[in-house]
């Protein structure tokens, strides 16, 4: 009759002991390996002369901003000569500019808009540079997917420069003081990769600050395997 219960209190520290030996192995996380370096020997050429993407220039053929502000300027030109310039200086070849742009701008009107059909953005002013001008902020639609999307400011002596070039999907653009975040699709729908670009006045450009993953709400594992067509947004 004594027995028992010693028997019994002795199990339940064995398996007291067993469980805090089996958290211990789950904690192991085994050996560590050094990444390894995948064609070593191959690298890809630099870019040419004026064929690095996202430098700034001047955007040839237009006027002068009146009063150095980009209010009220027409937003369809200022994107057909930029993009006409870079097609003709990549030679249709996409480094600058999707080679479709220039045929999508045919679609665009004299009017200040472009037209109904016109794949330009509505442009949106926002002070990126911290100068107290607003740059102009726009976009060009490729296609149902695809965008190129431009950043332009005034520069003293009243030219206007391209400060932002970058294809992308746009799933969102947002501004915040002088930061532009753009928000792209992965492959993985539970995520968005977050561009940040802020203003450099060495380069004279808005330049890649940080890149991070944002989680999309209400994504779970459910909506993943489930093919409802859940879109992440910001």
């Amino acid at each position: 009759m004594h027995r028992a219960p010693a028997v019994m209190v002795l199990a339940v520290v064995l398996t007291g002991c067993a469980d805090v030996e089996g958290l211990k192995s789950e904690g192991d996380l085994g050996t560590v390996h050094a990444p390894q370096s995948l064609w070593k020997d191959v690298r890809p050429d630099p870019p040419g002369p004026g064929l690095k993407p996202g430098t700034a220039a001047v955007v040839p053929g237009l006027p002068k901003a009146a009063g150095l502000t980009l209010r009220g300027v027409n937003v369809p030109a200022v994107v057909r000569a930029d993009v006409t310039s870079a097609a003709r200086q990549d030679g249709g070849t996409g480094q600058l500019v999707d080679p479709r742009a220039v045929q999508r701008l045919a679609l665009c009107t004299q009017a200040v808009d472009g037209g109904p059909d016109c794949p330009v953005r509505p442009g949106v002013l926002h002070d990126l540079t911290g100068d107290g001008r607003e740059e102009l902020i726009t976009a060009l639609d490729i296609d149902g997917r695809l965008s190129e999307l431009r950043v332009y400011t005034v520069r003293d002596d009243g030219s206007i420069a391209r400060i932002l070039s970058r294809r992308a999907v746009l799933e969102a653009v947002e501004v915040a003081a002088e930061h532009l975040a753009v928000r792209e699709p992965t492959t993985n729908p539970a995520y968005v990769a977050v561009s940040d670009y802020v203003w450099d006045r060495k380069t004279g450009t808005m330049n890649l600050s940080q890149l991070t993953l944002d989680e999309c709400p209400g994504i779970g594992a459910s909506a993943l395997g489930g093919g409802s067509g859940v879109r992440c947004r910001p």
